[in-house]
């Protein structure tokens, strides 16, 4: 059955089981708003670290705090009924230690209600993940082009170009896979790099400039909306035009307020009416 018609939250346990079944559909939100708009289309919603570029006009993911995350998170989930909801660790919220990685992902679920978290890393941080799925915390992993590793990678650049790389992404992959991540994010790597993890392994793979053959999409909501600014990724695409119905909304709102039909008597209070 698929997991868009259940009447209550989609479950991680849901979300496993569209493994070859049902394309899982998934985009990023940070506030109330966006998310209550969402919601109802979608199986999982991520409250990405994207936020501090998005939200924040941060040059970059590497500066927001576990506090911020979980704030935005906390919104999200309020504000909606149906999608599974995961959060972005931070950078530097769970690299030094497996203990350090709980204290943190604990806090968050905690505190905004979220099913679990997301933190970006193959190899060298399945310990952790192990370390939170057995201590009850879900965890969907991120490899591939990981946006907290910009400074040894030298930028966002499409990975596993080559053999050699692509076979450590695939090993990443799988690695996180045995830790016990419930599933995991490609992205921007080779499309028949994509392909050859989604078939590896028994998790869902949810693509961002991946592969069509992902069990999954995600994007930033903001790409889709026009709302990014002129700049579209190649992995994008933009399905409407979000940015021009406000802009023209808050052009028409400016020249009411100037000409002064706006407001009128109908918006204000204590207006006796005519007798």
């Amino acid at each position: 059955m698929s997991v868009h018609n259940q009447t209550q939250r989609v479950t991680v346990p849901q979300l496993m089981a569209c493994k070859g079944s049902q394309k899982i559909a998934a985009l990023t939100a940070y506030i109330a708003p966006i998310a209550r708009l969402l919601d109802e289309s979608l199986d999982l919603i991520l409250i990405g670290d994207s936020t501090a570029m998005v939200g924040y006009a941060l040059p970059d993911t590497l500066s927001i705090s576990v506090a911020t995350m979980t704030g935005h998170a906390a919104a999200v989930v309020r504000a909606t009924e149906h999608a599974c909801v995961i959060v972005d660790m931070p950078f530097g919220s769970y690299q030094q230690s497996p203990a350090q990685a709980f204290a943190n992902a604990a806090s968050m679920v905690a505190g905004s209600g979220v099913a679990g978290v997301k933190l970006e890393g193959g190899v060298a941080l399945s310990d952790t993940t192990r370390f939170l799925v057995d201590r009850g915390i879900p965890v969907l992993a991120h490899v591939g082009l990981m946006p907290q590793y910009m400074n040894v990678m030298g930028g966002f650049k499409a990975q596993g170009m080559d053999e050699s790389a692509a076979q450590r992404i695939l090993q990443d992959a799988q690695a996180q896979e045995a830790a016990g991540a419930f599933g995991v994010v490609l992205e921007g790597i080779s499309e028949p790099l994509a392909r050859r993890i989604t078939e590896a392994l028994k998790i869902p793979t949810i693509g961002i400039g991946a592969s069509p053959q992902c069990d999954g999409q995600i994007l930033v909501t903001e790409d889709i909306l026009g709302l990014s600014g002129d700049r579209i990724p190649k992995f994008a695409y933009r399905f409407g035009d979000a940015g021009q119905v406000i802009r023209e909304a808050a052009q028409q709102y400016a020249k009411a307020v100037r000409e002064g039909t706006f407001p009128t008597l109908d918006q204000c209070f204590g207006v006796h009416p005519k007798k």
